[in-house]
């Protein structure tokens, strides 16, 4: 397999908060063996069909993946991408025939493991997506634990099991101390706990390792608000508004202030 590939094939995870990330290298996972005339240009194709989702050009990217799956339907990445294609254009029963698919092809595979659970856990098969995600952290040649611990977390807060969600988000941390996903949701999980100290120390280890987004500047205000801390709000207000004039959470902060005014605040 190519360095080029490897490195596609390390940003092929998804996250149970997010769409796809396509970006990203280093793992060292193992996939089937590519030999052979079509076998090699069912690699190149899926190579093309993950770069095409990386600059959203999803039309491009569903050709390519066909045509590899098409050269070679025991490709694992040829399978695993597909279906994270199929989810982000909307298209869930076609998803779910690709990751189950690709797990099949390889139970040891724990990025494929690891994706579809995600994608369970965003169809609200939460007891399903925990077998995928076990099944993921069996390997002890899987490189990025994190990924497939942060996921587990986060769909254990998404049920409202704030102990798992916890003690899973820890796991991740732990491979991967500078793991953004993971220092975000538990600054979320933080806050909503009430422990502010707690939330804002996690925001700041995300904030030194990311770039803010509307979300993050919003769980940052509020956790100002909660220390009392003006000038924090204040500037964290600033930001949001420049930044992200047009988003949900700049809606939110501008409904609380007239709200804060109103009342006399």
């Amino acid at each position: 397999m190519s360095r080029m590939l490897r490195r596609c094939v390390a940003g092929l995870v998804l996250g149970v908060g997010a769409a796809a990330a396509l970006s990203g290298c280093g793992t060292t996972q193992d996939f089937r063996h590519v030999s052979g005339h079509q076998s090699k240009a069912a690699v190149i194709n899926t190579q093309l069909g993950i770069a095409y989702m990386g600059e959203n050009r999803l039309q491009l990217a569903e050709e390519s993946l066909k045509k590899a799956i098409e050269q070679d339907p025991d490709l694992v990445l040829a399978q695993d991408a597909i279906a994270v294609l199929y989810e982000r254009l909307g298209e869930y029963d076609k998803a779910g025939r690709h990751f189950r698919r690709a797990v099949d092809l390889d139970p040891k595979n724990s990025n494929a493991q690891n994706n579809y659970g995600a994608f369970l856990c965003r169809r609200g098969r939460v007891k399903d997506a925990e077998a995928h995600f076990r099944a993921a952290l069996a390997n002890p040649l899987y490189t990025q634990p994190e990924q497939a611990w942060y996921n587990w977390g986060y769909c254990a807060a998404r049920t409202g099991d704030d102990a798992k969600a916890e003690t899973y988000l820890r796991r991740a941390l732990q491979y991967q101390p500078k793991f953004a996903p993971a220092l975000f949701a538990m600054a979320r999980l933080s806050y909503r706990q009430k422990r502010w100290l707690q939330a804002r120390a996690y925001m700041e280890r995300y904030q030194a390792v990311a770039r803010n987004t509307p979300e993050s500047l919003w769980l940052a205000l509020r956790i100002e608000r909660k220390l009392g801390d003006r000038d924090a709000v204040a500037s964290y207000a600033l930001l949001l508004k420049s930044k992200y004039p047009d988003s949900a959470e700049t809606q939110k902060l501008l409904e609380s202030e007239a709200n804060g005014r109103a009342s006399g605040q």
